[in-house]
Parts: C-alpha cells; sequence; structure tokens
C-alpha cells in the first residue's frame, strides 16, 4: 500500500463508525457482502482470486496481506466499517501472535486503530520501529495515532524520522499536520504548500491527502474559501473517498449550504459518517426523507450501543444534540470520546454540547487542551469564549 494512502486512512479514526467484528461464514457458499464493484472488474476479480487462496490456505501470508489490504482500501472508498471486520478476519491465524511478520504487524496495527484500540495500535508499532527504525509506514501510522492523542511531541519526532524514508510531500505533510495543530497553522500551510508545488509527479492518492491536509489547515484559521478550493482540487481527482467527503460536507454545513450537501451525499448512505451529514442537511432543509434517514441512523447508533461498541461516540454526540435535541446526552457522549480521542472535531462537540446543557465546567478538559497546544481554530476559540463567559 502506498505510503500516502496508508497515512490517510489512518486518519479515518475520526470518523469511524462501528465496530465491525470477525465474521466467519459457516459455509463457503454464505455471501459475505456485495462489493461495490463493476462486472470485470480488475480489482473484484483480484479479490474473488484472493478469498480463493485463503480458503485453501488460510495461512498464505501474501495473499491475506493483500486482501485485508483491499477491504482496508474500501472502508476509504464506502465508508462501510464491516470491511475492518473482513480484513481481520484475512489476519486470523496471526491476530494474536506476539510478534507476526511485520508487515502483516503493520496491518494490524491500522485495523487496532481503526477501531480505536490505540493503546494495542501503538504497542504494535513499537515492536515494529524497535526492529526497523526506518519503517516508513510504522513511522506515519505511529505519528498520526500520537496526533490523535494529543502526543504532539512524539508525534513530530515520527514526522522528523520519515524524512528520507518516504517522500518528501508525504514527510513535510506530516510535520505539517504537527504544525497546524500546535501554534504554527499559517507557516505549516505555506510550507506544505511550497512543498506540494515543487511535486507535480506525486501519486493522485498523494495529491489527495496533501489537499485535504492543505484544505483542514486553512479551514481551522478561517480561510474559508481557500479550504473549499482545496476540497474542490481534491473531488477533481475522482478519487472516492469517505473522509474528504464528509470533511467537505462539514465546511458546506457551517456555511449554511445544506443543498449542496444533499447533492453531494445523496447516494451514499451506506456510511453512517455521511448519513449523518445528510440527515442534518435534510433536516434544515425540512425534506421529506428527513424522518426516515434519522431513524435509520438512530437505529444504527442502537445497534451500536447492544454491541458496547463506542468507537461511534463523537458522531453520536453530534446526532443527539442536534437531531434528539438531548444536549445531556450529547455531553456525556463527547466527554467519554474526548478521553481516547482529542483532535479539533471531537473538541467542538465537547464545547457545543457543554453550552447547550448549560455545564460550562464540564468543557474544562477541551479548555486545558486549547491553552496547552495552541490551536488556533476560529470555531474553537469562539466557542471557547463562549464558555468562559457562561461560567462567570
Amino acid at each position: 500500500m502506498p505510503l500516502g494512502l496508508l497515512l490517510f486512512l489512518a486518519c479515518l479514526s475520526v470518523f469511524a463508525q462501528a465496530h465491525a467484528a470477525p465474521r466467519i461464514p459457516a459455509a463457503d457458499n454464505v455471501v459475505l457482502e456485495r462489493l461495490p464493484f463493476r462486472p470485470n472488474d480488475p480489482i473484484a476479480r483480484e479479490m474473488s482470486e484472493l478469498r480463493t487462496t485463503l480458503r485453501k490456505n488460510p495461512r498464505d501470508q501474501d495473499a491475506a496481506l493483500k486482501l485485508a489490504q483491499r477491504y482496508y482500501g474500501l472502508v476509504a472508498e464506502e465508508g462501510d466499517p464491516r470491511y475492518i471486520g473482513y480484513a481481520q478476519a484475512a489476519l486470523a491465524p496471526w491476530w494474536t501472535m506476539a510478534e507476526p511478520p511485520v508487515e502483516i504487524q503493520v496491518m494490524r496495527a491500522s485495523l487496532a486503530q481503526f477501531n480505536h484500540n490505540f493503546s494495542g495500535a501503538v504497542s504494535d508499532l513499537n515492536n515494529i520501529i524497535a526492529r526497523y527504525p526506518q519503517h516508513a509506514q510504522a513511522r506515519a501510522l505511529r505519528a498520526t495515532i500520537h496526533m490523535v492523542q494529543a502526543r504532539y511531541p512524539e508525534a513530530r519526532i515520527d514526522c522528523q524520522a520519515l524524512r528520507g524514508l518516504t517522500d518528501d510531500v508525504i514527510a513535510t505533510g506530516c510535520s505539517a499536520m504537527v504544525d497546524g495543530l500546535t501554534g504554527k497553522a499559517q507557516a505549516a500551510y505555506d510550507t506544505l504548500l511550497a512543498e506540494f508545488s515543487r511535486h507535480p509527479e506525486a501519486r493522485p492518492d498523494e495529491q489527495l491527502w496533501v489537499l485535504l491536509r492543505l484544505a483542514e489547515i486553512s479551514q481551522r484559521i478561517g480561510h474559508v474559501e481557500i479550504a473549499e478550493k482545496h476540497f474542490k482540487q481534491a473531488l477533481a481527482l475522482n478519487i472516492s473517498d469517505t473522509f474528504m467527503l464528509a470533511a467537505y460536507a462539514d465546511l458546506l454545513l457551517d456555511q449554511h449550504r445544506p443543498a449542496e450537501v444533499v447533492a453531494l451525499l445523496k447516494d451514499r448512505t451506506r456510511s453512517d459518517v455521511l448519513l449523518l451529514r445528510l440527515v442534518f442537511a435534510e433536516r434544515t432543509l425540512k425534506l421529506s426523507a428527513a424522518g426516515a434517514r434519522e431513524a435509520t441512523l438512530a437505529a444504527r447508533y442502537a445497534a451500536a450501543q447492544l454491541r458496547g461498541d463506542t468507537v461511534h461516540q463523537q458522531e453520536e454526540a453530534r446526532f443527539a444534540l442536534a437531531v434528539e435535541g438531548n444536549p445531556g446526552k450529547a455531553l456525556g457522549l463527547a466527554l467519554e470520546n474526548w478521553k481516547v480521542q482529542l483532535e479539533p472535531r471531537d473538541a467542538r462537540i465537547v464545547l457545543e454540547a457543554a453550552l447547550a446543557a448549560g455545564k460550562p465546567a464540564a468543557a474544562q478538559p477541551v479548555l486545558d487542551w486549547l491553552s496547552a497546544s495552541g490551536n488556533e481554530d476560529r470555531t474553537l476559540r469562539t466557542l471557547a469564549q463562549q464558555i468562559k463567559g457562561a461560567a462567570q
């Protein structure tokens, strides 16, 4: 898997919506899933051949790894977390092994981080890097997890270690992500844009990853028009990607442009994260389909709760606040999520829910993070001032 794509996929943790446990069919003729491929698609043929190979020999490392990577890629394209379970099932012979083959261990760490098992993922990555200090994928994935959990100095070390191990634009982008979260957003944007301009040969997946980083940083410091330009450049690459669509939909919702969100997402309801944005847009527009979609999403969240799944808490908190009108529930979910994942989107729902619930003191952990990190997100800074005002 190209490193740029792996880095990008690592960021899916912020949009993960359901824990997908491995599903073992009772018989070979049981249909697990109808994959979203066109007839005669070479990837579909490849996956079919890989599954056949694994049925004959479940310990075929090469086939297992390739199939797991294909399923992992489908999560980015389709937003359906069941593919994570299928990927894990492909790696079943090595899943509990203390030290599996290194590339399988990297894939295991990738799947663990998606399910918010960050400690398990970091444990695997620490093991890999101790043996292979120059393993670029392990460094990149560990840097991303450190950022998700606000361990910025550790993330910076891993980003710096990528110099010379991977493409310059990816190494620069990694450091720019850290700077963009720690009070150096404009410099991070300028540095990454300049590096990107020097590499027109970058692969499409790398271009997508960089454009989204540029869009995020721009939006964070209030340059909405520039952010939208980068989102449109990313869309023009014609790469199906859930993260991109969700992030762009959030920008459109913030700009009070729900009709554009409906046009963007109306055919992407398999993904919980995209369905959430579509629900927000259709609710704002008072469309007839809104009620049914809200009920569908509520049922998915209820099913996750029955499974004891906590991966979806940030998104469910948004649903509880904006759709169910239950700020107390939203705040509880947002604070539980904040114990695991500390990114701007996670901070925002804590602040919004605390204000709506009339409990400004509950947002103190986010205020502390905002102060310590130096994060310049204008929306968060505005919400923080409102929280402080409400507390007086």
